[in-house]
């Protein structure tokens, strides 16, 4: 399997980019696309459509196919991957949960292949990360191999969007299954992020709503103690946005911390809007600001992965949270150039609202703050 990244900023570049990829005689059968909102899809959809070129696509909050860090433009990984070994499909979760809906893909990859594995993109502002894990896995088995990302929209958080070449929604998951069984597919999702303090407890939460940490108003608890300068205004918009660079780690027994981001707090009932599930009971520590030190790590789980599961990739794939993005600002752009540099293959990722995949001791499930990288070898 060869795999070739162009990349454009506009329909009219990526359509050149296109033909000259193609010169030699590649002919690319499917095509990862990460684009910005901003971007116009349909042309670009059209113009993969009209080659016989299958999209798994997404929007983002930037997106990269080498250290070189854009917003607003179009990047594409073309793959030259058998027909037959992969199948795309795409899900509305209007009208259905994202529970009902993820079980049904779960259930078709167990129906198109013997060992599938399930790379996928969903939109953020109507679905729940958790659920759609746990949808996959029962509707498929708690084995299943699930990777890949939320989309974005340039951080507007308002309408992300998937899509594939007939169909896009904000509402739906696209899903790349591919036949383990033809191609090797491995990854590890890693953060590297160092918790601060005490243990503490969430004490009331609905989903992804934390009311109170530690019987305390969880706004308040998390200006204080992280000492943040927020306008709380009560004249102003009842949600405002905190940031995020002050993640909460979900402790858990026997496995390795989940982050989860605390992107709003709600000066009404001083509460926080957490991109991801945290459940009532929960032990929780908050995270030190990123440096090096964080990088390091996320390299060398990516260097253990190589040396220890998959030494040879044929394509690499990053989901990496828009989260870390604005942690780490120009720090980013290491941390993509020294992964690129284990494997040392096409290379593409975008920027996202939420990433899934599986950390070194864990499990796969949904995650925030964190970098997930996948690789893709034929057999």
């Amino acid at each position: 399997m060869k795999a070739k990244t162009i990349k454009g900023y506009s329909v009219d570049e990526l359509q050149l980019a296109l033909t000259e990829s193609r010169s030699g005689g590649y002919r690319p059968t499917l095509a990862i696309v990460f684009l910005s909102i901003k971007q116009d899809r349909h042309a670009i959809c059209s113009l993969f459509d009209k080659e016989g070129i299958q999209i798994f696509g997404s929007t983002t909050s930037g997106e990269f196919i080498s250290s070189e860090i854009s917003e607003g433009s179009i990047a594409v990984m073309l793959l030259d991957m058998n027909p037959a070994c992969f199948n795309l499909l795409f899900y509305e979760t209007s009208g259905s949960s994202a529970l009902e809906v993820s079980r049904e893909l779960g259930a078709a990859g167990k129906k198109t292949f013997s060992h599938p594995a399930f790379i996928i993109a969903s939109g953020w502002l109507h679905t729940d990360g958790e659920e759609i894990i746990k949808g996959i896995e029962e509707g498929f088995g708690k084995e299943a191999t699930i990777f890949g990302g939320m989309a974005g929209d340039d951080l507007l958080l308002q309408e992300p969007y998937v899509f594939t070449n007939t169909q896009n929604s904000i509402k739906g998951i696209v899903a790349l299954i591919i036949d383990e069984d033809k191609i090797d597919i491995k990854g590890i999702a890693t953060c590297g992020w160092k918790p601060i303090g005490i243990t503490k407890t969430v004490t009331k939460s609905t989903g992804n709503i934390v009311y109170t940490i530690d019987d305390k108003p969880a706004l308040d608890l998390v200006i204080k103690y992280l000492g943040l300068d927020i306008d709380m205004d009560p004249g102003k918009d009842v949600v405002t946005n905190i940031g995020a660079y002050y993640p909460l780690q979900l402790e858990r027994e026997n496995a390795p911390p989940v982050m989860r981001t605390a992107m709003f707090g709600n000066r009404e009932d001083r509460s926080l809007i957490c991109a991801g599930t945290v459940p009532q009971g929960a032990k929780v520590r908050f995270s030190l600001p990123p440096d090096f030190d964080v990088i390091d790590t996320v390299v060398a789980e990516c260097t253990d992965l190589k040396n220890e599961i998959q030494d040879i990739a044929d394509a690499m794939i990053m989901f990496s949270c828009i989260s870390r993005y604005l942690s780490f600002g120009i720090m980013t752009r290491e941390e993509i150039e020294r992964v690129m540099k284990v494997w040392e293959a096409p290379f593409i990722g975008f920027f996202c609202y939420g990433e899934f995949g599986k950390s070194k001791n864990g499990k796969h499930e949904f995650h925030n703050n964190t970098c997930c990288v996948v690789v893709l070898k034929e057999k």
